[in-house]
């Protein structure tokens, strides 16, 4: 199965970026090796191609509705 997504980025200054996807508009901030965007997502780059992604967002469980 194929798929097409859109990505772009636009460097506003030297640690801030407006990013444009399918799913809409979001801005990073990149401070030392530590890049947080607005979507509340944290990536840190640790070196030799290795990074770390976290969320700030506190996690939803889905619950299973049946319909009686």
């Amino acid at each position: 199965m194929s798929s097409i997504s859109f990505r772009k980025r636009i460097k506003i200054d030297d640690t801030t970026t407006l990013n444009i996807s399918k799913k809409g508009f979001s801005i990073s901030k990149k401070v030392g090796n530590t890049t947080v965007n607005s979507r509340g997502t944290v990536t840190t780059n640790l070196g030799n191609g290795i990074i770390l992604r976290d969320s700030l967002k506190p996690k939803t469980t889905k619950k299973n509705s049946k319909n009686k």
